[in-house]
């Protein structure tokens, strides 16, 4: 693993890289690398196996400038695309996982020349009839002053699972993954906290632009994202195929790494 500063706009991005060959840029959600964990994570590891992962963290998450500039999803994709210019991607494979996946998907739809190929997981964004996402705020509050468990039942497919546990402990945690929790919340709550919550109306009748492979890949338990708007992503974007993985929830990709970076892997190297 490598990490470097960048400088976008007179501001610092931090970016991990790992691996080689073609690029794929990765952004990132809730329980992952930069919004709690400093390096990474078994599913980037073996992402890392087939080509150049490139994993930038938000404005103001980790050790990235905050971008005072931002207030809505649209102006993320503006920063995103500034700091596509700084690393020099002209053409990549996209990944994205919850709040990086809405961002994922809204940078495909306005440059579509720019993706080879797409991958959604657990994507936040949409606003879909009777599937409301969860509130996230809510549950980042302490229950009883120090009980995490309805965040984790929210982020993981139950509340005791081991990888729930570490990411977001009871009580106080590392200090260092307490401040990257924090720093992400607070990204998302610029974004996704004013109505529409986590939503952008417009995206969803956007999404036939994207000309790009996609697939989709949801939690079997995801109780932040239903699997409603997965499916709805599906149905809208042209060729989209949709896969479940049993057995986990929201955070598919850290409580099943071994399938998760399987599924992604077979699609990217189709």
């Amino acid at each position: 693993m490598s990490g470097r500063i960048v400088q976008v706009n007179e501001r610092n991005v931090q970016v991990l890289e790992n691996g080689g060959g073609e690029p794929l840029l990765y952004l990132h959600g809730f329980a992952d690398i930069h919004s709690v964990k400093e390096s990474w994570l078994p599913f980037h590891e073996k992402l890392a196996e087939r080509g150049r992962l490139i994993a930038p963290a938000h404005p103001g998450c980790a050790r990235s400038d905050e971008n005072k500039d931002i207030d809505t999803v649209e102006d993320v994709v503006f920063h995103y695309l500034e700091v596509l210019d700084a690393l020099r991607l002209t053409r990549f494979d996209l990944v994205g996982t919850c709040v990086g996946g809405w961002i994922a998907a809204e940078i495909a739809v306005r440059h579509p020349e720019k993706i080879r190929r797409l991958v959604l997981i657990g994507a936040a964004g949409l606003f879909v009839q009777g599937a409301l996402i969860g509130d996230v705020f809510m549950n980042a509050q302490p229950e009883y002053g120090s009980s995490y468990a309805s965040l984790r039942e929210m982020l993981f497919s139950r509340a005791d699972h081991p990888m729930a546990l570490e990411f977001f402990p009871d009580g106080k945690g590392e200090l260092e993954d307490e401040l990257r929790r924090y720093q992400m919340l607070r990204l998302s709550s610029r974004v996704g906290f004013k109505p529409p919550y986590f939503y952008n109306y417009s995206l969803k009748n956007r999404l036939h632009r994207i000309t790009s492979p996609t697939l989709v890949i949801w939690g079997e338990k995801d109780n932040f994202v239903p699997r409603a708007h997965g499916e709805t992503y599906t149905e809208k974007i042209p060729g989209a195929k949709l896969t479940t993985i049993p057995g986990s929830g929201h955070s598919a990709h850290v409580e099943k790494p071994e399938e998760a970076a399987r599924l992604v892997r077979e699609f990217l190297d189709k």
